[in-house]
């Protein structure tokens, strides 16, 4: 029986499993069982105590861990268990990564970082190796791309595109990294603690900018510790010892 995802989901994750050994070389279930679907345009927050899987499930869900057990879709492919080399171009294709430390390359500028990025996705799509695995296209047919100029104007940007990465604050970084995640038009963005390392008045800027600029026709998951990013979510996942509470 061939697997396939539900049409209605962008982003699947069917029964996923991970462990990890402790020193003593005893099991420790980082996920057990989980399960769940976000649909296009939902933007979800994944909360939960430290230790409780949230970093675990977010490198299962961005393609860079495999689970012990189940199985991760992306914009109805499975990119759990494949080849690296196939998970890697479909997280190029598909998927925006924000993390809370820096992304940004120093010896570019902003608007050369952004290009970058673009340039990446869609090398990911358009090689021939994407092409057979039906990554061609940015998602569905209604996404739409946002140019360079616009991604930086719409965070606050736009005056800053020559600059170095070491030149901006950590508000600016923060928006640096959210335009960079969200170039070349992800089906799916990822982002982790994406404002921890801000100020609340920032904070509230950046949470403004993922609900303006997030994929309208993808999905967003947000891994935080913040009550304001919970609340700006349309649904939120608890995860408690490894399962969603």
């Amino acid at each position: 029986m061939t697997l396939t995802s539900k049409p209605d989901l962008v982003l699947e994750v069917r029964g996923a499993h991970r462990f990890f050994f402790s020193g003593d070389d005893s099991e420790v279930a980082a996920l057990k069982d989980v399960s769940f679907g976000v649909a296009a345009g939902e933007f979800v927050a994944v909360i939960g105590h430290s230790g409780s899987g949230k970093s675990t499930l977010l490198n299962l869900l961005a393609g860079l861990d495999n689970p012990d057990g189940g199985s991760i879709w992306v914009g109805g492919r499975r990119i759990s268990h494949r080849q690296r080399s196939e998970q890697s171009l479909q997280r190029g294709a598909a998927i925006g990564v924000l993390t809370q430390a820096s992304g940004l390359v120093e010896h570019l500028t902003l608007e050369e970082n952004v290009d970058l990025a673009a340039f990446l996705r869609h090398r990911a799509r358009s090689s021939r190796r994407g092409r057979q695995l039906g990554l061609g296209t940015a998602g569905p047919e209604t996404t739409r791309e946002v140019g360079t100029g616009q991604l930086l104007g719409g965070v606050g940007l736009e005056g800053r595109r020559r600059a170095r990465p070491s030149t901006l604050s950590g508000g600016e970084t923060a928006r640096a990294n959210l335009a960079v995640a969200l170039a070349g038009a992800p089906t799916v963005l990822l982002a982790d603690e994406p404002t921890a390392e801000i100020s609340r008045s920032e904070e509230q800027d950046v949470l403004r900018l993922l609900s303006e600029l997030r994929p309208p026709e993808g999905v967003t998951v947000v891994v935080t510790h913040s009550e304001a990013v919970a609340r700006a979510a349309d649904r939120v996942l608890e995860l408690h010892g490894g399962m969603l509470a």
